[in-house]
């Protein structure tokens, strides 16, 4: 099978998966088929018509069945069109809604590969596409198709000679257009992926505005960003050069079949082998098969992108999810480390090297080293953002890998260096991915216990204040907060607190320092920190350094033990 029909197959297959109720497809069927029938049957009364007013007479009898047929033909389009609309608008939206939810479950790896405009280019513009042929051109071709069968079938009865003129056109267009489809469908693929990457660079440089302006870039970012709109004129003019070719070709086609038709037709109604009315007849058949097939000429260009785009939507759905792996429901017990190592896709660079450690319950575990050493790749591991390239890691005596994937995260808090906040209000965000509803009270409790109730409490609108993009209308201390009561709220067993008070004036960390001692009591802990001086209580401490732990113990025995975290605590002191 050629990759063209191959891929043709794969299309049809892939929007079948949409369609809605097979009785509501019947009913769209059968008003089309009932409002070609009636336009067919028009061009007959017009026959009749003109040969009763050539003969001198009319037929009430005929003007009435005329104009119900008219009526019939305008009811069924009506609402043959809108089932066919929702049937297509049902399609496309099963589209997006199965790659929505298919990229949110997308491994991390896939996004650490990949920049976010891409895929939202993939989600907007690729579907963009199939909705456009689906509804825009799939209903016209569908009743374009049966209206061209029905002409052809009759005009075989009416005159069989100048029929067989008209189809000897056939051919002679498929000849032409089937080369330039085939362009265009390459063509279209090279514009869907510059569109892509446009998009993925007006991500990168939108959701950093900042640092653009405070870097000075935006020469840069403007050459850039022109490079990509010359690519896309570029793809644009070949559509259009295919386009131009393709347009002026149906239309000649179109009028030499008219002129040899009437021409034709004149001169059998002259010999009297054909009556006038047979030829007006003729006439109306040719334009109502011409009408559908200068429609299939645009659905033509139109199906080439289509099929271009769902080979990206394929091609993403191609992609493993996350697994989700795992029937055991289990209470967090210790969670240990057995010979992991671990590094990233595409890189040689192995970043943990034969890791063992375990974290007891309610017990607080510190890693210390230089950066780069391997810290949060290990955050990485237990959150399963990735999987262990070697070892294994067990809870209890479970492996990781088996517990459920939604309860293990639940189980979880995370407070991070930069405490990500989405775009809405505090309240949206303290409630973030939580099940239920919570009430205003608890948002409270957890608030005074992140020490964040004060500054809420000044807001003008309090809980209900927007953050802005990524939370730029709060504070670095503020954000932080916002975090840990999102953390208290989640009840996590394991808490992962990843440099959690660096970059903070020291107001602010006393106050994060305050709210975090409230969330780790009697919690797993894990922290990351570079200011040694808020670990020096930790149960354990574990120097990484290069992917390997060379020191553990708690601060006294790894300050008198370990060469290399003493001189990171002289460092710090002096």
């Amino acid at each position: 099978m050629s990759d063209q029909k191959r891929s043709v197959k794969d299309f049809f297959s892939y929007i079948k998966a949409g369609l809605p109720a097979k009785w509501l497809v019947a009913v769209a069927l059968v008003l089309s088929l009932l409002e070609t029938a009636a336009s067919l049957i028009v061009p007959l009364f017009a026959r009749d018509l003109v040969d009763q007013l050539a003969g001198g007479g009319l037929s009430k009898g005929l003007i009435v069945f005329l104009a119900v047929t008219f009526l019939v033909q305008t009811v069924s389009g009506g609402f043959s069109y809108y089932i066919l609309a929702y049937i297509g608008e049902h399609i496309v939206a099963h589209i997006r809604r199965q790659l929505w939810n298919h990229i949110l479950r997308l491994p991390v790896r896939y996004f650490d590969e990949h920049e976010s405009g891409e895929t939202m280019s993939r989600i907007t513009q690729d579907t963009t596409m199939v909705k456009n042929l689906i509804t825009n051109h799939l209903v016209s071709f569908v009743t374009g198709v049966i209206t061209i069968i029905g002409a052809v079938v009759i005009l075989l009865t009416i005159d069989w000679r100048m029929t067989v003129i008209m189809l000897l056109s056939v051919p002679v267009a498929l000849f032409v257009l089937m080369p330039l489809g085939r362009i265009m469908y390459r063509v279209s693929r090279r514009l869907q992926d510059e569109m892509a990457d446009f998009s993925a660079n007006l991500g990168r440089v939108l959701s950093e505005i900042r640092l653009v302006k405070a870097s000075n870039a935006e020469a840069a970012e403007s050459r850039k960003g022109a490079h990509g709109i010359g690519q896309l004129f570029t793809y644009g003019l070949k559509e259009a050069r295919i386009q131009a070719i393709i347009s002026p070709f149906v239309t000649t086609i179109i009028m030499v079949v008219l002129v040899v038709l009437i021409g034709y037709g004149g001169v059998r109604v002259a010999s009297g082998a054909l009556s006038a009315g047979s030829l007006v007849a003729v006439i109306i058949y040719v334009f109502q098969i011409i009408v559908p097939f200068s429609q299939m000429a645009t659905f033509f260009t139109a199906f080439q992108k289509a099929m271009g785009a769902t080979e990206r939507i394929q091609f993403l759905h191609k992609i493993d999810v996350e697994k989700e792996a795992g029937d055991r429901m289990i209470e967090v017990d210790k969670l240990a480390f057995h010979d992991v190592s671990f590094g990233y896709a595409g890189s040689e660079r192995v970043i943990l090297k034969g890791v063992s450690f375990a974290v007891l319950p309610g017990e607080t575990v510190a890693l210390v080293g230089p950066s780069g050493a391997g810290k949060t790749t290990v955050f990485s591991l237990i959150e399963r953002f990735y999987s262990p390239a070697e070892g294994e890691i067990v809870v209890g005596d479970v492996p990781l890998e088996s517990i459920e994937l939604e309860e293990w995260r639940r189980s979880i808090g995370y407070v991070s260096q930069d405490s990500p906040v989405m775009s809405g209000t505090i309240r949206d965000n303290i409630c973030y991915g939580l099940k239920g509803e919570v009430s205003d009270f608890q948002i409270g409790a957890a608030l005074q216990q992140a020490n964040a109730i004060d500054f809420v409490a000044d807001l003008e609108e309090g809980i209900h204040t927007r953050v802005g993009e990524r939370g730029v209308k709060l504070s670095g201390g503020q954000r932080q907060r916002i975090a840990i009561a999102r953390a208290l709220l989640r009840d996590p067993d394991v808490l992962l607190l990843d440099e959690a008070t660096s970059n903070l004036d020291s107001e602010s960390e006393a106050a994060v320092q305050e709210a975090l001692r409230t969330l780790m009591e009697g919690r797993t802990t894990l922290v990351i920190a570079h200011r040694l001086s808020t670990v020096v209580d930790a149960d354990q401490l574990l120097m990484l350094e290069d992917g390997m732990i060379t020191g553990r113990g708690r601060h006294a025995e790894l300050y008198e033990g370990n060469a290399r975290y003493r001189e990171l605590v002289d460092q710090q002191m002096l």
